[in-house]
Formats: C-alpha cells, structure tokens, sequence
C-alpha cells in the first residue's frame, strides 16, 4: 500500500471525524463524499476524500506497515 499524501492537518482531522462518527464504515463514508465530489466535478474534494479515505485503512490497520528501523 502507499502511503497517503496529507497536505494539511485538515486531512488527519477529517478522518478522525469520519472514524468517530461511523466506526468501521468510515471508509465506506469517506468513497461516498469522494463519489460526490466527483458527481459535481469538484475534483479537489474528490481527491482530498480519496486520501481520507486510503488514510482511514491505515489507521485502522493493526500492525506496523513500511519501513521499522
């Protein structure tokens, strides 16, 4: 998995949003804004809701991922 491009603290806030609001489905919350977005074609949020929610996996994600040194 590559890991998330986070442009601001904005995008860490919006996950821990979503992930407070939705528990597991916050990802699922996350595709369905992006999908939005993109409906109205405002391809920054769809983007930026696309990052949300690949972040969303990471958090979740038990283990450690990349590189331990």
């Amino acid at each position: 998995m590559n890991m998330p491009y986070l442009a601001n603290r904005r995008s860490y806030d919006d996950a821990a949003e979503l992930m407070a609001l939705f528990g597991d489905n916050a990802g699922y919350e996350a595709a369905a804004r992006a999908d939005r977005s993109r409906d109205v074609g405002n391809h920054i949020r769809f983007c930026h809701w696309r990052q949300i929610e690949r972040l969303i996996v990471l958090l979740t994600h038990e283990g450690p991922l990349g590189t331990i040194h």
